[in-house]
Parts: structure tokens; sequence; C-alpha cells
């Protein structure tokens, strides 16, 4: 049986650090939540700030939500497609 590696996170692409439970946070009627003031700070999320909703699904189900920013997202999209746009305009 091979050996589960340790601080693999369960939602993360491998090139991004481990996940933790930070706080716990209550949905209301509307649906909305609040971020703690220390997430806030610490991810650097400032009010007027875009976040993309990112969910993963295993069996059809949502089992993990993460937030980033838009920004960080386009930035992640950019390198991922920028080589392979360079490679089909140079062709």
């Amino acid at each position: 049986m091979a050996k589960k590696e340790e601080n693999k996170s369960c939602c993360a692409p491998a090139n991004m650090g481990c996940c933790k439970v930070e706080s716990v946070i209550t949905v209301d009627d509307r649906g909305q939540t609040v971020l703690p003031k220390e997430i806030r700070d610490k991810a650097k999320i400032h009010a007027g700030d875009k976040l993309a909703v990112i969910s993963w699904e295993k069996d059809g189900e949502v089992y993990c939500i993460s937030l980033i920013k838009v920004e960080e997202l386009a930035e992640i999209v950019k390198g991922m497609l920028g080589p392979v746009m360079k490679d089909i305009l140079e062709k």
C-alpha cells in the first residue's frame, strides 16, 4: 500500500500549501457568512475586493469550497494559458 503524503491538501492544487481549519463560520437565513477579521487581515482581503468561489467535487458532491481573489485567479489563468496561446499563435 502506498504511503499517503503528509500535509497533502484535500482540495488545493499540488503547488499550493496545505489547507487547514482557520475558523468555523455560520451561514445565515439569507446564505450570507462573515469572514473573521483575522483571516481577512491575513489574506489581505478588504472591503470591495472581489473573490471567486472555487468548489471541489467528489462523487458528484461539493466537499471543499475555496475563495481566491479575482486578480490572483486571473494571474493563474494567464500563467496556464499564456504558453499555450503563444504556441498556437506561433504556428
